[in-house]
């Protein structure tokens, strides 16, 4: 990956996102059905597509549903489409690859592994050199906030930190694209906050693709370059709002013009389709 680095206002490096070159991820006239367990077909996904440019955050939501979660198994190769193209870097997607890292609401860590070992497991897969990989497990280990917990197992750590070590474990891998579906939807406000922070303090550093689901649309303002909305289901685009916030992004801004006329915007396109998908609930029960 060729990345120049630059000095933020907090004198750390950070990727210049005009010079990087990987992780662009294309999805064009997706289609996903399923069929239910009466032989229905149900369509999930339906000519969804979505583009990005290298190193941007890009932000998904739209009502319960609406196959937000499907889109991001598509990507991640663990769901196949059932016509259209997915690709990054142009080369199309048919399965699970170390390119795509995947970061669940759920932990997902390996309970008898400490934290350190659960940021190297990945490693070890690929065959990593022993010297090499350490460097890089403890690199990870110490942007996510975690030096000192190394030898801690999961039980021991509180969710929040849980979900700093699965997100070391995925960058450690070295990911083009990272996928996010809802990490944070199991914390409380106040660390919800604080690994939003964290994720754009990695994300500037790193500047990895990040594609994040989520039903919150603060979070949505607060994180992303990019947002997508989606219609209730079958799921589609429905609108794509570029984010006017600037950069770099904190606490502050939540509390300016722009943010709160941006979330009014947002609002107001997704309420209908919050109430279709309602209606689409209590039509099939």
């Amino acid at each position: 990956m060729n990345i120049l680095a630059k000095q933020n206002t907090n004198g750390e490096q950070e990727k210049d996102l005009s010079e990087i070159s990987e992780g662009q991820l294309s999805l064009q006239d997706l289609n996903v059905v399923f069929h239910s367990a009466r032989g229905e077909e149900v369509h999930a996904v339906k000519d969804f597509s979505l583009e990005t440019e290298p190193g941007e955050f890009v932000c998904l939501v739209g009502p319960s549903g609406c196959g937000k979660s499907t889109v991001l198994h598509v990507i991640g190769g663990f769901v196949p489409a059932t016509s259209g193209e997915v690709t990054v870097d142009g080369e199309l997607i048919t399965k699970p690859g170390p390119d795509r890292g995947v970061v669940f609401q759920q932990y997902a860590l390996f309970p008898w592994l400490t934290v350190k070992g659960n940021v190297e497991f990945g490693l070890k897969e690929q065959g990593v050199e022993k010297n090499t990989a350490s460097k890089i497990v403890k690199d990870n280990i110490n942007q996510v906030g975690l030096t000192g917990f190394e030898e801690k197992y999961p039980h021991e750590l509180s969710g929040g930190m849980q979900q700093r070590v699965a997100i070391a474990r995925i960058l450690a891998s070295n990911p083009t694209v990272m996928l996010m579906d809802e990490p944070f939807g199991a914390l409380d406000a106040q660390m919800r906050g604080m690994m939003q922070e964290l994720l754009l303090k990695v994300w500037e550093q790193h500047r990895t693709t990040v594609f994040f689901i989520t039903h919150d649309l603060d979070e949505a303002l607060y994180l992303a370059d990019t947002i997508y909305i989606m219609t209730a289901r079958p799921g589609m685009v429905k609108e794509i709002i570029r984010n006017p916030l600037p950069r770099p992004r904190t606490a502050e801004v939540l509390s300016s013009e722009t943010y709160s006329e941006t979330r009014l915007k947002l609002i107001d396109s997704i309420h209908d389709e919050i109430i279709a998908a309602l209606a689409d609930q209590f039509s099939s029960e």
